[in-house]
Formats: structure tokens, sequence, C-alpha cells
């Protein structure tokens, strides 16, 4: 039996260890940690100062010697001493009474990545004092997370969209038929929108910024009433800070390259599918999860271009941590959709 049983209470965890958020679930509490995935170090002492959504608040106002830096790019992890530490901090946050809980952990990592970066989430979670570590797929979690029958023989479409990363997959029998991986996601909105008024006109905003502009009037798919935001940046031919008003419709052109990848991935998925599940999905649709699948009108949108049905997850911000929590209760769901 294990330690943390006998005093009546599980020490499991679930970890969506995503680029831009990291959600953590435990089971009989739920979701007891959702973060943003950065991490503030301090290049002077050479230590870490802030992880979290302490750090997050850092990033672009920081002074010399600190610097805002995110562990994870494209969904993989592209600095492990960051990622190790944000990744501790965030467990021992899971269970603050209980600093000598070493808990089994099931972490959700994309579906395409290679051997290697699959060794490197796991190691990194070892040694953020981990006893053990299951990986799932991401696709897969947010289809359990979902509540779509995986475990049945029917096809299952998916459409993850997360920060660095946009997974579509096609689920049946608990695994995956097939996949696409697109490194595209809600990072690369915000890129494009910073991009589109820098070019436009001349005024430099943060990725703070652009992401506020995502989340207040981007859309993916026009809607009856115009909207607009006042916006600040900086001016680069006055080099002095300036106030514009943008509309949706400028930012809705703006986020048309990295919306047609995601699109085009579906297309591809449907292309691919066998004829049996292709048939299936015609009567179940696609289900979307994921941050940026919180882009307004983007299920439109995709309605419009495949012709399906398009269904929104209930929460699609947790739909890959209550997945990987729902394997975790289930020990037999566990060992059917965890990879190794």
């Amino acid at each position: 039996m294990k330690l943390a049983r006998v005093f009546g209470f599980s020490t499991d965890l679930a970890i969506d260890l995503g680029t831009a958020n990291t959600c953590v679930y435990a089971p009989g509490r739920g979701i007891v940690l959702n973060e943003p995935s950065v991490v503030a170090y301090n290049t002077v002492h050479g230590r870490i100062e802030a992880v979290g959504s302490e750090a997050k608040e850092m990033i672009g106002r920081t002074p010399q010697g600190l610097v805002a830096i995110r562990p994870l790019r494209d969904g993989v992890t592209a600095d492990f001493e960051a990622a190790e530490r944000m990744l501790t901090d965030f467990i021992r946050k899971a269970h603050p009474r209980a600093s000598w809980v070493r808990p089994r952990v099931i972490v959700g990592v994309p579906a395409e990545i290679t051997q290697v970066e699959r060794r490197a989430v796991r190691e990194s979670t070892l040694r953020a004092k981990a006893s053990e570590v299951f990986l799932v797929d991401e696709p897969v979690a947010a289809a359990v997370g979902a509540g779509l029958p995986i475990t049945e023989p029917t096809g299952n479409m998916i459409v993850d969209i997360g920060g660095g990363t946009t997974e579509v997959a096609v689920i049946s029998l608990s695994g995956i038929v097939f996949s696409r991986s697109v490194r595209v996601g809600g990072d690369k909105m915000d890129e494009a929108i910073a991009q589109f008024i820098k070019r436009k006109y001349n005024l430099l905003v943060g990725e703070r910024t652009a992401e506020l502009i995502k989340i207040t009037i981007g859309s993916a798919y026009p809607s009856d009433e115009v909207q607009t935001m006042e916006i600040k940046g900086r001016d680069l031919v006055a080099g002095v800070p300036k106030t514009v008003v943008i509309t949706d419709e400028e930012i809705r052109d703006s986020l048309l390259e990295p919306i047609n990848q995601i699109v085009e991935a579906v297309r591809l998925s449907l292309e691919r599918t066998p004829p049996e599940l292709a048939s299936d999905i015609v009567d179940r649709g696609i289900v979307l999860a994921g941050g940026g699948a919180l882009l307004r009108n983007l299920d439109i949108l995709l309605r419009e271009e495949t012709g399906l049905p398009v269904m929104m997850a209930d929460d699609p911000l947790t739909a890959v941590v209550m997945g990987a929590g729902k394997a975790l209760d289930e020990i037999s769901l566990l060992r059917e959709v965890a990879v190794h």
C-alpha cells in the first residue's frame, strides 16, 4: 500500500504540460493549479526568481539581469533546467502541506514528438520529485476529457489547439488511427497580430498585448457586429508611446495564415481517415479542444470548410488535464492510453 493512501488521500497528479499554460489535476480535488508556463530567471545570480502567474506578469517588463522565459516551445521542452524547476514548483503547490510526497504523475504530451523528446519530459518530471511517470498523447487525453467514447470501435475526431501546436487526431479503440500535428497555435496567432500591427501602423506591441487583442476582438469568421479596440504601443517612427484603434476585421485578416494551416491539417486528416471511420465522423462530427479553440467563430469556419458538424468540448482549456485525470482514476483506462 502506498504511504499516501494510509492517510486517506491520493497523491497522484495529472499534468497538462502546455506551451502557454500548465494545468494540474488531483483525484478527489479536481483542478488544483492552472498557471502560465513561464519562469523568471536571474542571469546575474543564476537562479530562478518566480514561476507561473508571477513570472508571466514580468514578461516585457523585466529589468536588466532578469528574463522571463518559457521552458516549452511548440509543445516540447526547450529548457530542461527551467522545465524541471517549474514542474517542481507546480507539484509543491499541488501538495502544499506534504513536502515529503513523491506522486505518481501522468503527463500529456504531443502525439508526434520524438522518443528523445518523450524521454526529456519523463526525466524532467522524475527529477521534479515524481515517483513514477506515465505519458499520454494529448489528443487521446483531450478526447477522454471531452467525453468521447474512445474505447469503442468508432471514429472520433479531435482537434486540440494549444499554445504551441495544433493536433488533429482520429481515435478508435483507445488508439490514434491517424494524427497530424502542425506547430501552429495560440502563440503563432499572437505573433501574426503583432507583425500585422507593426506593418500597418508602425506600432510595436508586446506579446501580452497581442494576446489580449486576440482574446478581446480576435475571430476566425465574420459576425454581425463590428468590434473595435484601442491599443497602446511604441511608435517605430517617432519612438514615443502611441494609441491606435483597430477593428476585428483587421485582426481576422492578420490571423488568416495560422488559421488556414489549422484548416488544412483538418482537411488532410479527413482525407487520410479510413472510410469506415470517416462515416462515423460524418455522424459524430469534429470536437474542438485546447485554449486556441476559444477563438471566436472558429467552429463556424471549420463547419463551413468541412461541411461536418463541429462541437466545442465543454471546457476546451482543461479537456487534456481532465482526460488525463480520468485515466488516473481508472487504472484500466490508464493502461490502454499510456504510451511508452
